[in-house]
């Protein structure tokens, strides 16, 4: 077992977002975004993976594949990694994102669950 602090892993810079890796294994990847109001997560995808996101705090926008959707504190989204995505933080309070990157890598265990 490890622990991690979440609350270690919330820091603002009001240079840019922060990006604090969790955990990272074959199949894996979990982090949390912070930002400020008005940072951006440019548009980009991640092939082969789901993406899931959860507001930790604060509020934003979240685009995929140009559709826009708001989000706040408590909303979790799904995306498929082949999908265009980015994030803008429109609150006025800083926004703190939850963040994993999952891929199955054997299509049985995908039918199985």
């Amino acid at each position: 077992m490890e622990k991690i602090a979440l609350k270690e892993r919330i820091e603002y810079s009001n240079e840019k977002f922060t990006k604090r890796i969790l955990f990272k294994d074959q199949q894996s990847l979990i982090f949390v975004l912070n930002f400020m109001p008005g940072q951006q997560l440019p548009a980009h995808r991640h092939p082969g993976a789901v993406v899931y996101l959860t507001v930790l705090q604060g509020e934003g926008v979240v685009t995929t594949d140009g559709q826009d959707t708001a989000v706040s504190k408590g909303d979790v989204v799904r995306c498929e990694g082949e999908e265009v995505f980015s994030f803008s933080c429109t609150g006025t309070e800083p926004t703190s994102l939850y963040v994993l990157l999952s891929s199955i890598p054997d299509e049985r265990y995908a039918q199985e669950v």
